[in-house]
Protein backbone atom coordinates (compact mmCIF):
# COMPACT_ATOMS: atom_id res chain seq x y z
CA UNK A 1 0.00 0.00 0.00
CA UNK A 2 1.66 3.30 -1.17
CA UNK A 3 2.11 5.89 1.53
CA UNK A 4 0.03 8.79 2.06
CA UNK A 5 2.07 11.10 4.03
CA UNK A 6 5.83 11.65 3.86
CA UNK A 7 8.10 11.02 6.57
CA UNK A 8 8.21 14.46 7.87
CA UNK A 9 4.47 14.40 8.14
CA UNK A 10 3.89 11.39 9.66
CA UNK A 11 6.55 11.39 12.20
CA UNK A 12 4.94 15.24 13.27
CA UNK A 13 1.75 13.48 13.51
CA UNK A 14 2.78 10.36 15.51
CA UNK A 15 4.69 13.29 17.72
CA UNK A 16 1.64 15.19 18.25
CA UNK A 17 -1.12 12.34 18.91
CA UNK A 18 -2.53 13.44 15.23
CA UNK A 19 -3.91 10.61 12.49
CA UNK A 20 -1.55 9.00 10.92
CA UNK A 21 -1.90 7.29 7.56
CA UNK A 22 0.29 4.40 9.52
CA UNK A 23 2.47 3.38 12.18
CA UNK A 24 5.73 4.79 12.09
CA UNK A 25 9.11 2.36 10.87
CA UNK A 26 12.73 2.64 12.08
CA UNK A 27 14.47 -0.08 13.23
CA UNK A 28 17.59 1.08 14.60
CA UNK A 29 19.81 0.24 12.03
CA UNK A 30 22.78 2.81 12.55
CA UNK A 31 26.48 1.17 12.36
CA UNK A 32 25.24 -1.60 10.08
CA UNK A 33 24.56 1.07 7.03
CA UNK A 34 28.18 1.47 6.76
CA UNK A 35 27.98 -1.67 4.87
CA UNK A 36 26.57 0.15 2.22
CA UNK A 37 28.88 2.70 1.50
CA UNK A 38 30.44 2.78 -2.19
CA UNK A 39 28.86 -0.64 -2.46
CA UNK A 40 30.94 -2.73 -0.80
CA UNK A 41 31.04 -1.10 2.99
CA UNK A 42 33.83 0.35 4.89
CA UNK A 43 35.22 -1.13 8.64
CA UNK A 44 33.44 -0.12 11.35
CA UNK A 45 36.73 1.47 12.79
CA UNK A 46 36.66 3.74 9.44
CA UNK A 47 33.09 4.65 9.98
CA UNK A 48 33.50 6.23 13.60
CA UNK A 49 36.95 8.09 12.65
CA UNK A 50 35.48 10.62 9.52
CA UNK A 51 32.35 12.57 9.94
CA UNK A 52 31.82 12.25 6.04
CA UNK A 53 31.67 8.07 6.44
CA UNK A 54 29.58 8.38 9.65
CA UNK A 55 27.36 10.82 7.76
CA UNK A 56 27.20 8.67 4.66
CA UNK A 57 25.62 5.52 6.74
CA UNK A 58 22.69 7.25 7.49
CA UNK A 59 22.64 8.71 4.31
CA UNK A 60 22.86 5.61 2.14
CA UNK A 61 20.45 3.58 4.97
CA UNK A 62 17.91 6.31 4.24
CA UNK A 63 17.69 5.62 0.50
CA UNK A 64 18.14 1.94 0.54
CA UNK A 65 15.49 1.28 3.49
CA UNK A 66 13.38 4.51 3.56
CA UNK A 67 13.24 5.03 7.24
CA UNK A 68 11.06 7.85 8.63
CA UNK A 69 13.86 8.70 11.22
CA UNK A 70 17.39 9.52 11.04
CA UNK A 71 19.29 9.07 14.72
CA UNK A 72 22.85 9.13 14.83
CA UNK A 73 24.19 6.62 17.45
CA UNK A 74 27.51 5.82 16.99
CA UNK A 75 28.50 3.54 19.83
CA UNK A 76 28.79 4.01 23.84
CA UNK A 77 32.17 4.12 23.96
CA UNK A 78 32.40 7.26 22.58
CA UNK A 79 32.51 9.64 25.73
CA UNK A 80 34.61 7.05 28.10
CA UNK A 81 37.53 6.88 24.70
CA UNK A 82 37.73 10.72 24.93
CA UNK A 83 37.99 10.98 28.59
CA UNK A 84 41.03 8.74 28.30
CA UNK A 85 39.72 5.08 28.52
CA UNK A 86 41.03 2.69 26.38
CA UNK A 87 38.92 1.66 23.62
CA UNK A 88 39.15 -1.61 21.61
CA UNK A 89 38.33 -0.42 18.14
CA UNK A 90 38.34 -3.65 15.92
CA UNK A 91 38.05 -3.07 12.29
CA UNK A 92 34.35 -5.09 12.00
CA UNK A 93 32.92 -4.60 15.70
CA UNK A 94 31.25 -2.41 17.82
CA UNK A 95 34.30 -0.41 20.03
CA UNK A 96 34.17 -1.21 23.72
CA UNK A 97 35.96 0.13 26.72
CA UNK A 98 39.06 -3.12 27.40
CA UNK A 99 41.04 -1.03 29.83
CA UNK A 100 38.88 1.68 31.94
CA UNK A 101 40.64 4.94 33.04
CA UNK A 102 39.62 5.19 36.54
CA UNK A 103 40.85 2.65 38.95
CA UNK A 104 40.29 4.27 42.41
CA UNK A 105 38.86 6.92 44.15
CA UNK A 106 40.91 9.49 43.53
CA UNK A 107 40.18 8.86 39.36
CA UNK A 108 36.84 10.19 39.80
CA UNK A 109 38.34 13.61 40.54
CA UNK A 110 40.90 13.81 38.18
CA UNK A 111 38.25 13.30 35.23
CA UNK A 112 38.38 16.57 32.76
CA UNK A 113 36.22 17.75 29.87
CA UNK A 114 37.71 17.04 26.69
CA UNK A 115 38.23 19.51 23.95
CA UNK A 116 35.08 18.13 21.71
CA UNK A 117 36.70 20.58 18.81
CA UNK A 118 39.65 18.59 18.15
CA UNK A 119 39.52 16.47 15.24
CA UNK A 120 41.14 13.37 16.70
CA UNK A 121 38.33 12.93 19.39
CA UNK A 122 35.40 10.79 18.61
CA UNK A 123 33.06 13.80 19.84
CA UNK A 124 34.16 15.74 17.28
CA UNK A 125 33.38 13.08 14.53
CA UNK A 126 30.07 12.31 16.33
CA UNK A 127 28.92 16.08 16.00
CA UNK A 128 30.37 17.07 12.54
CA UNK A 129 28.95 14.24 11.26
CA UNK A 130 25.80 14.23 12.51
CA UNK A 131 25.56 17.82 11.22
CA UNK A 132 26.18 16.29 7.79
CA UNK A 133 23.30 13.93 7.94
CA UNK A 134 20.90 16.65 9.13
CA UNK A 135 21.99 18.81 6.07
CA UNK A 136 21.41 15.69 3.68
CA UNK A 137 18.21 14.74 5.29
CA UNK A 138 17.07 17.15 7.65
CA UNK A 139 14.05 18.37 4.80
CA UNK A 140 13.16 14.28 4.18
CA UNK A 141 13.33 13.00 7.73
CA UNK A 142 13.50 14.11 11.39
CA UNK A 143 16.89 13.59 12.30
CA UNK A 144 18.33 13.63 15.86
CA UNK A 145 21.52 13.38 17.36
CA UNK A 146 22.42 10.57 20.02
CA UNK A 147 24.22 10.98 23.30
CA UNK A 148 25.63 9.08 26.42
CA UNK A 149 23.38 9.72 29.74
CA UNK A 150 26.08 10.82 32.67
CA UNK A 151 25.68 7.51 34.32
CA UNK A 152 26.16 5.22 31.56
CA UNK A 153 29.01 7.96 30.33
CA UNK A 154 30.65 7.18 34.20
CA UNK A 155 30.18 2.95 34.06
CA UNK A 156 31.83 3.28 30.94
CA UNK A 157 34.84 5.10 31.95
CA UNK A 158 34.86 2.82 35.77
CA UNK A 159 33.16 -0.36 35.11
CA UNK A 160 30.01 -0.41 36.08
CA UNK A 161 30.08 -3.15 39.14
CA UNK A 162 33.05 -0.69 39.98
CA UNK A 163 30.83 2.46 39.86
CA UNK A 164 27.78 0.80 41.88
CA UNK A 165 30.19 -0.68 44.57
CA UNK A 166 31.43 2.69 45.07
CA UNK A 167 28.11 4.15 45.11
CA UNK A 168 27.95 2.76 48.56
CA UNK A 169 31.01 1.34 49.54
CA UNK A 170 31.55 4.81 52.41
CA UNK A 171 30.58 8.40 52.36
CA UNK A 172 34.06 9.11 50.13
CA UNK A 173 33.26 7.12 47.39
CA UNK A 174 29.90 7.70 47.21
CA UNK A 175 31.42 11.39 46.79
CA UNK A 176 33.67 10.66 44.16
CA UNK A 177 31.33 9.61 41.93
CA UNK A 178 29.32 12.61 42.27
CA UNK A 179 32.30 14.70 41.65
CA UNK A 180 33.10 12.62 38.24
CA UNK A 181 29.47 12.91 37.17
CA UNK A 182 29.47 16.61 37.44
CA UNK A 183 31.69 16.55 35.12
CA UNK A 184 30.30 14.20 32.25
CA UNK A 185 27.65 16.22 32.99
CA UNK A 186 29.49 19.62 31.89
CA UNK A 187 31.19 17.48 29.10
CA UNK A 188 27.56 16.39 28.20
CA UNK A 189 26.50 20.18 28.45
CA UNK A 190 29.31 21.31 25.49
CA UNK A 191 27.98 18.41 23.39
CA UNK A 192 24.30 19.68 23.55
CA UNK A 193 25.29 22.85 22.55
CA UNK A 194 27.68 21.77 19.67
CA UNK A 195 24.56 19.53 18.68
CA UNK A 196 22.58 22.39 18.34
CA UNK A 197 24.29 24.05 16.00
CA UNK A 198 23.66 21.66 13.77
CA UNK A 199 20.47 21.76 13.75
CA UNK A 200 19.28 18.16 14.77
CA UNK A 201 15.53 18.40 15.17
CA UNK A 202 15.48 16.18 18.59
CA UNK A 203 18.65 14.79 20.71
CA UNK A 204 18.34 10.95 22.29
CA UNK A 205 19.65 10.39 25.58
CA UNK A 206 20.74 6.66 26.58
CA UNK A 207 19.88 7.33 30.36
CA UNK A 208 20.22 2.78 30.21
CA UNK A 209 20.90 3.04 34.01
CA UNK A 210 17.37 3.80 34.64
CA UNK A 211 16.42 -0.14 35.51
CA UNK A 212 14.62 -1.59 38.43
CA UNK A 213 17.06 -4.52 37.69
CA UNK A 214 19.97 -2.47 38.77
CA UNK A 215 18.50 0.72 40.62
CA UNK A 216 15.73 1.72 42.92
CA UNK A 217 13.58 5.06 42.47
CA UNK A 218 15.65 6.68 45.06
CA UNK A 219 19.28 5.67 43.73
CA UNK A 220 18.32 6.16 40.62
CA UNK A 221 17.06 9.95 41.19
CA UNK A 222 20.53 10.52 43.31
CA UNK A 223 22.70 9.06 40.66
CA UNK A 224 21.59 10.56 37.74
CA UNK A 225 17.70 11.43 37.88
CA UNK A 226 18.51 14.86 40.29
CA UNK A 227 18.01 18.30 38.55
CA UNK A 228 21.68 18.55 38.58
CA UNK A 229 22.52 15.70 36.27
CA UNK A 230 19.84 14.38 33.78
CA UNK A 231 17.30 17.13 34.91
CA UNK A 232 19.18 20.02 34.08
CA UNK A 233 20.30 17.94 30.33
CA UNK A 234 16.74 17.45 29.76
CA UNK A 235 15.94 21.26 30.21
CA UNK A 236 19.42 22.09 28.13
CA UNK A 237 18.23 20.57 24.91
CA UNK A 238 14.73 22.61 24.98
CA UNK A 239 16.34 25.27 25.72
CA UNK A 240 18.92 24.65 22.55
CA UNK A 241 15.71 24.19 20.40
CA UNK A 242 15.67 20.57 19.71
CA UNK A 243 13.31 18.27 20.93
CA UNK A 244 14.48 15.82 24.27
CA UNK A 245 14.25 12.47 23.52
CA UNK A 246 15.08 8.96 25.17
CA UNK A 247 16.32 5.15 24.57
CA UNK A 248 16.71 2.73 27.39
CA UNK A 249 17.20 -0.78 26.35
CA UNK A 250 16.93 -1.80 30.10
CA UNK A 251 14.74 -5.00 31.26
CA UNK A 252 13.13 -3.38 33.54
CA UNK A 253 12.82 0.63 32.74
CA UNK A 254 12.13 3.63 35.36
CA UNK A 255 8.62 4.50 32.76
CA UNK A 256 7.20 7.24 35.78
CA UNK A 257 10.29 8.96 36.20
CA UNK A 258 11.88 8.62 31.79
CA UNK A 259 8.58 9.27 30.82
CA UNK A 260 5.56 10.18 32.68
CA UNK A 261 8.30 12.95 34.92
CA UNK A 262 10.41 13.90 31.90
CA UNK A 263 7.86 14.14 29.20
CA UNK A 264 10.44 12.90 26.34
CA UNK A 265 8.72 13.53 22.76
CA UNK A 266 10.16 10.19 22.12
CA UNK A 267 10.70 7.10 24.21
CA UNK A 268 12.51 4.10 22.83
CA UNK A 269 12.51 0.89 24.98
CA UNK A 270 13.08 -2.73 24.37
CA UNK A 271 10.98 -5.79 25.55
CA UNK A 272 12.34 -8.86 27.23
CA UNK A 273 9.71 -11.48 27.26
CA UNK A 274 11.33 -14.18 29.83
CA UNK A 275 11.72 -11.39 32.55
CA UNK A 276 8.79 -10.97 34.67
CA UNK A 277 7.40 -7.23 34.95
CA UNK A 278 9.26 -6.15 31.02
CA UNK A 279 6.96 -3.92 29.84
CA UNK A 280 5.35 -4.65 26.30
CA UNK A 281 4.28 -2.63 24.07
CA UNK A 282 0.35 -3.81 25.24
CA UNK A 283 1.37 -2.83 28.61
CA UNK A 284 3.35 0.26 27.85
CA UNK A 285 0.14 1.76 25.56
CA UNK A 286 -2.73 0.36 28.10
CA UNK A 287 -0.47 2.14 31.55
CA UNK A 288 -1.19 5.59 29.49
CA UNK A 289 3.01 5.88 28.60
CA UNK A 290 1.73 6.78 25.09
CA UNK A 291 -0.26 9.13 25.86
CA UNK A 292 2.43 11.21 27.21
CA UNK A 293 5.09 10.09 24.35
CA UNK A 294 5.74 8.51 21.01
CA UNK A 295 6.91 5.16 21.55
CA UNK A 296 9.49 3.24 19.79
CA UNK A 297 10.22 -0.37 20.06
CA UNK A 298 10.27 -3.43 20.61
CA UNK A 299 11.31 -6.08 18.01
CA UNK A 300 14.79 -8.59 19.26
CA UNK A 301 17.57 -6.78 17.81
CA UNK A 302 18.51 -10.22 17.59
CA UNK A 303 16.58 -11.49 14.99
CA UNK A 304 17.60 -9.29 12.64
CA UNK A 305 20.42 -11.53 12.80
CA UNK A 306 19.03 -14.93 14.02
CA UNK A 307 15.46 -14.79 12.30
CA UNK A 308 15.01 -15.96 8.91
CA UNK A 309 12.80 -13.19 6.73
CA UNK A 310 9.40 -14.72 6.78
CA UNK A 311 9.89 -14.92 10.94
CA UNK A 312 10.79 -10.78 10.75
CA UNK A 313 7.56 -10.11 8.63
CA UNK A 314 5.89 -12.74 11.35
CA UNK A 315 7.04 -10.55 14.10
CA UNK A 316 6.40 -7.35 12.51
CA UNK A 317 2.98 -7.97 11.95
CA UNK A 318 2.13 -9.07 14.98
CA UNK A 319 4.00 -6.03 16.85
CA UNK A 320 1.54 -3.92 14.39
CA UNK A 321 -1.05 -5.06 14.99
CA UNK A 322 -1.17 -5.20 18.74
CA UNK A 323 0.06 -1.82 18.69
CA UNK A 324 -2.71 -0.40 16.77
CA UNK A 325 -5.09 -2.33 18.77
CA UNK A 326 -4.24 -0.99 21.92
CA UNK A 327 -3.81 2.49 20.51
CA UNK A 328 -7.45 2.81 19.36
CA UNK A 329 -8.50 1.63 22.65
CA UNK A 330 -7.36 4.50 24.09
CA UNK A 331 -8.45 6.64 21.49
CA UNK A 332 -4.57 7.38 20.48
CA UNK A 333 -3.22 8.65 16.95
CA UNK A 334 0.08 7.00 15.61
CA UNK A 335 1.95 7.00 19.08
CA UNK A 336 4.18 4.40 17.96
CA UNK A 337 7.18 3.61 15.99
CA UNK A 338 8.43 -0.04 14.86
CA UNK A 339 11.61 -0.09 15.91
CA UNK A 340 14.12 -2.95 17.37
CA UNK A 341 14.48 -2.70 21.33
CA UNK A 342 18.12 -1.81 20.57
CA UNK A 343 20.43 -1.03 17.95
CA UNK A 344 20.42 -3.49 15.08
CA UNK A 345 23.91 -5.39 15.35
CA UNK A 346 26.41 -3.70 13.27
CA UNK A 347 27.89 -6.80 12.40
CA UNK A 348 28.56 -8.41 8.81
CA UNK A 349 26.02 -11.58 9.93
CA UNK A 350 23.09 -9.20 10.33
CA UNK A 351 20.55 -9.66 7.34
CA UNK A 352 19.98 -6.17 5.86
CA UNK A 353 17.16 -7.95 3.59
CA UNK A 354 15.22 -8.31 7.27
CA UNK A 355 15.76 -4.41 8.12
CA UNK A 356 13.87 -4.17 4.65
CA UNK A 357 11.23 -6.55 5.22
CA UNK A 358 10.75 -4.37 9.06
CA UNK A 359 9.74 -1.43 7.13
CA UNK A 360 7.84 -3.04 4.39
CA UNK A 361 5.81 -5.11 6.61
CA UNK A 362 5.05 -2.01 8.90
CA UNK A 363 3.85 -0.27 5.64
CA UNK A 364 1.69 -2.93 4.60
CA UNK A 365 0.02 -4.22 8.17
CA UNK A 366 0.46 -0.94 10.12
CA UNK A 367 -2.19 1.13 8.76
CA UNK A 368 -4.91 2.64 10.42
CA UNK A 369 -8.47 1.23 8.55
Amino acid sequence: MADKMNHIERAMAGLTNEPVDRLLAYPLAMGVCRRLINGTGITYQEWVSDPKKFAQAFIDGQRRFDFDFAIGLMDLSVMAGDLGAHVRMDEQNTPFVDEPLIKDLEGYEKLEVPNIKDPKTRSYVLVEGTGLFVDALGKEVVTAAFLEGPLLALTQTRGAEFVFKDMYDNESSRKAVHAALKTITDYDKEMVKAFAQKKPAGLVWDYLWGSYSCLGDTEYMEFEGDHKYAGCLNELVQKEGMANCIHNCADLPHLDTQIKKWKPAIYSMAYYPLIPGSPSAKETIQKGYADVSLIGGNIDPQGFVRWKTEKMVDMTKKLCNEVITELKARDLGGRYCIASGCEVPPALSTKLENIQACVDTTKQFGTFA
